[in-house]
């Protein structure tokens, strides 16, 4: 967020309070642009590891604070939920062997982390999304203690005025609502950091914008949110939806998201990008500092410039443009947040090397950006990145539609060597990082790739709990295996040897995929469902999903041996034969409660209600399979 210091409680008077520091940090900024006041001639790097902790059932393990107080290194610091932290890397000159360095430095913080998790039984995972995230674990309780998150919340949920509606489409569709920003929680990333000079901003923000499109489709790695397959990079779509805090006005006037890739080109200066974030975002954070930035320029020194980065930090443009000190002078600098964390630490020094390999080169290569691409064909190819990754198609600079493998290969893998060879990166560098992307473009395989084949090749009759467990479980294996993902096997059954923790509860099992009827159906339609789909027990739902009833295999034998007692003519509904108010479970009992329930009640089927919603439902035979494992 850029700063920690938040008002927890503030009113009109301390909201202009706000307002008025933060325009005079924006007239602050622009005389500083004005009189030279900022670094330039230098290029450094510098990237932030957000990453899950784990439980030893591969579960969101809520214990950043504890882990932070073991490791106590500056560099690393809380995330918005309690199952995840940051890792803050040294910038480095873009020069020599900066992406080894960079590796060896993340290597190290992970390290402390592992073991500073490992004594609190907990480990750590490199995922864009981890797999094993239920939305169970997105409440207020798991949000990271710190006042700024919390008052993150109340802003955004005052803005919005009502829950989150989350709709995403791909292989499969979730569509869900959500009453908090802890949806933000499932995302982490590799974001990398590149300073730029105030002249050479525009040029530079531009060619983010247009680079980041092939860059994310080979670096794709969240494929999957709880257990639904959706985009290749789906963190795109669910983190502007986790923070759309536009009010139905808002929308109905196409108002844009505070997540957001942006709607033009740059013209001249970073300060268009703060006219427009200010313009748009009201504040939903504040801090109350002293400082007068233009008597601190005054005196000769560097204004903090607090009021715009707090700001700043509640606005989430997939490019954003920072404001920074080093050594008591200033620097602008372009972080793109676009990137997932993992699937290893090579495999995001990678890309970040293509990233900076290409910021330097394409300005050169091709002049000015927003003269050879529309900024319509830009955005949209940051979709279709996210969306398809490798199997994207752009529209580049050259006017023609390219598939993004084509384009990486052939024109932009030689373009980023050549970038980086200029500003004397180590050849050893070059060689390792670009020949990781371009043998991972060149295999097709992906993390996100990786993880979808994966899915594929479990078996498709085991619960989904295990096969996202199995998934994670082999991921976590992968990774401390030290090979970039182009080269990993893809996950085995028996990579998970804890079986039975994924039938703890019956949310964990129950079959979701149901089939059902309504009151007012005809008894002959749920037979012929039982006849189809092979199943014992059809339940009846009203219109609004509300459990009613169950038919059942017995009751329509029953039917049979009476006969029907339908007058002539009629056909008899489900309404007369179901049994109505069954017995039910939450998704949360727990698995042996659930065998007692039906050894006591003498029944084959348990409906899962949730909410007063009908959820799933578990039978004799889910827990006849789960048995089965056992045994093997």
């Amino acid at each position: 967020m850029g700063e920690h210091n938040v008002e927890q409680q503030f009113d009109e008077k301390k909201s202009q309070a706000f307002m008025k520091a933060l325009l005079e940090d924006l007239r602050a900024l622009e005389f500083m642009i004005e009189t030279g006041r900022f670094e330039t001639g230098v290029t450094r790097i510098g990237a932030e590891q957000e990453m899950f902790l784990v439980d030893r059932n591969l579960r969101p393990a809520p214990i950043s604070l504890e882990v932070l107080d073991r490791a106590k290194d500056p560099r690393l610091t809380t995330e918005i939920a309690r199952f995840n932290l940051e890792a803050n890397l040294t910038p480095l000159h873009l020069t020599g062997p900066c992406f080894g360095e960079m590796e060896r430095e993340l290597r190290e913080l992970l390290a402390l982390v592992r073991t500073s998790a490992a004594g609190l039984g907990a480990d750590v995972l490199l995922s864009g999304i981890l797999p094993t995230l239920k939305k169970s674990d997105l409440t207020l309780e798991n949000l990271a203690p710190i006042p700024r998150y919390y008052q993150l919340n109340r802003g955004v949920i005052a803005l919005r005025g009502g829950p989150f509606s989350i709709h995403i489409k791909g292989l499969d569709e979730l569509e869900i609502m959500h009453d908090n920003i802890m949806m933000e929680s499932c995302n982490t990333s590799f974001q990398v950091q590149f300073q730029t000079s105030p002249a050479q901003f525009a040029v530079h923000y531009n060619t983010a914008q247009a680079i980041t499109s092939p860059v994310l489709a080979a670096a794709v790695n969240s494929p999957l949110l709880f257990g639904h397959r959706l985009w290749q990079e789906t963190r795109v779509a669910l983190f502007q939806h986790s923070t759309d805090a536009r009010s139905r006005t808002q929308l109905a006037r196409s108002q844009p998201t505070r997540v957001s890739f942006g709607d033009r080109w740059l013209k001249s200066s970073v300060v268009e990008l703060f006219h427009d974030q200010i313009s748009r975002f009201r504040p939903i954070m504040i801090t109350q500092g002293d400082e007068d930035p233009f008597q601190v320029l005054a005196r000769g020194g560097t204004p903090l410039l607090s009021a715009l980065r707090m700001h700043n930090g509640t606005v989430w443009r997939w490019n954003r443009a920072c404001y920074g000190i080093t050594d008591g002078i200033a620097h602008l600098r372009i972080e793109n947040r676009a990137l997932p964390s993992g699937p290893t630490v090579q495999d995001e020094i990678a890309n970040a090397a293509f990233f900076v390999g290409l910021m330097v080169a394409l300005p050169q290569a091709y002049g000015e950006i927003a003269n050879r691409l529309s900024f319509d064909d830009a955005k949209e190819n940051f979709f279709a990145a996210a969306r398809h990754g490798l199997d994207a198609q752009f529209r580049w600079l050259d006017g023609k539609s390219r598939s993004a493998t084509s384009l990486i290969l052939s024109d932009l893998l030689p373009l980023a060597r050549a970038g980086l060879k200029q500003d004397h990166v180590d050849s050893s560098d070059i060689d390792k990082y670009l020949g990781i992307v371009e043998d991972r473009v060149r295999s097709g395989r992906t993390g996100a790739r990786w993880m979808l084949n994966s899915l594929a090749s479990l078996d498709g009759h085991e619960p989904g709990d295990m096969r996202a467990r199995t998934l994670t479980a082999t991921i976590l294996a992968r990774q401390k295996e030290d090979k970039p993902v182009h080269e990993w096997k893809l996950a085995a059954a028996g990579e998970l040897t804890d079986w039975s923790q994924s039938y703890q509860t019956v949310g964990q099992f129950m079959v979701t995929d149901l089939f059902t009827v309504r009151p007012d159906d005809l008894v002959d339609l749920a037979a012929s469902l039982m006849d189809w789909r092979h199943i014992r027990h059809v339940p009846v739902e009203d219109e609004d999903g509300r459990l009613l009833g169950l038919v059942t295999h017995r009751g329509l034998l029953r039917l049979l041996s009476r006969g029907s007692n339908a007058p002539s003519g009629k056909s008899l509904t489900v309404r007369e034969i179901m049994k109505p108010n069954p017995t039910s479970v939450s998704s949360t009992t727990p698995t042996l409660e659930a065998i007692e329930i039906m050894q006591r009640g003498g029944i084959g089927c348990l409906p899962v209600v949730d909410n007063n919603q009908l959820v799933g439902i578990v039978t004799s035979y889910d827990f006849l399979t789960a048995t089965a494992g056992l045994f093997k």
